[in-house]
């Protein structure tokens, strides 16, 4: 854990975490909200468990605009097809016109063995619109032996998804060429397991296999460090240039982490909307022109 932390600190320096850091757990700054029976929460750990009868989820009891989160989950081990594990943040949804902001990390399960590997499924929302999907073989390490980290870094600049310290994907701010970005709506943080098996595993063809059950996902140590939302007044202040995370030196990777993110996107890379010609028909969305790199 300690060598994925200074990995990633690397964008986000180890200074400025000391300066900044809340003090954040499970705890002090989750709470249950679906399947009780299924939701735990002990001190700095979750364990949220689907089965027959209910999936679980946990949300944040703050928000926050702009900074990161992250916290080490150990996945759902075995035949999980069709279980689907989420970690994200979110602003609030309205239904009828909604216009939400949503950075998402997706676990998607699968068959055990061979070719049948979780698929890590990124994703953006921008004023309720997303259709920007990132997808990962998470082929080089197991996720379901261990813990490992996930992080999102979130500032003025870009979105940064990170796994163990290593960024897997950049979405850059170019609002002013009229490309949405996530930049005043204050974001909570959710968890959640639940059964996707109308399309998450082979488009559907693959169910849960109940017979599997319960599955279960683990978490430990939540942190939770950016700009507190506590009212409208937060959005100016979080946006003003003198919060740590506008600073020069997270505006762009380091070589380093490019060269390792573009190892990792070369190898494991399946799904990328901004090649999608045939959904698309060739119009891509205007970010895919533009460098996130």
């Amino acid at each position: 854990m300690a060598m994925a932390k200074v990995l990633f600190l690397a964008l986000i320096s180890l200074v400025v975490l000391q300066q900044a850091l809340v003090n954040a757990s499970f705890a002090s700054d989750m709470k249950c909200t679906w399947g009780k029976d299924n939701c735990q929460i002990n001190g700095d750990s979750a364990k949220l468990t689907l089965n027959q009868w209910s999936g679980a989820a946990i949300q944040g009891t703050s928000q926050l605009i702009y900074g990161y989160i992250d916290t080490r989950i150990k996945l759902v081990p075995g035949n999980s097809a069709a279980v689907v594990t989420t970690y994200y943040i979110s602003s609030e949804m309205k239904t009828g016109n909604d216009d939400h902001d949503e950075i998402d990390f997706e676990f998607l399960g699968n068959l055990t063995g061979g070719d049948n590997y979780y698929t890590l499924h990124t994703n953006i929302f921008v004023n309720g619109v997303g259709n920007k999907e990132e997808q990962f073989r998470m082929s080089w390490y197991d996720p379901t032996t261990d813990y490992h980290n996930y992080t999102i870094f979130w500032n003025p600049y870009m979105v940064v998804w990170s796994v163990d310290g290593n960024v897997i994907r950049v979405f850059r701010n170019y609002e002013e060429q009229a490309i949405p970005f996530p930049k005043y709506k204050p974001q909570t943080v959710y968890s959640s397991i639940w059964n996707a098996d109308d399309w998450a595993c082979q488009g559907g063809k693959v169910k849960t296999n109940w017979t599997h059950q319960p599955f279960v996902a683990n978490y430990l140590n939540f942190v939770d460090n950016g700009c507190q939302y506590t009212g409208a007044n937060s959005i100016q202040t979080c946006n003003d240039p003198s919060n740590w995370y506008f600073n020069s030196q997270y505006k762009q990777l380091t070589q380093a982490q490019l060269d390792t993110m573009n190892s990792i996107r070369k190898q494991y890379l399946v799904y990328n909307y901004c090649t999608d010609t045939k959904r698309f028909n060739g119009n891509f969305p205007p970010e895919c022109y533009k460098s996130q790199y």
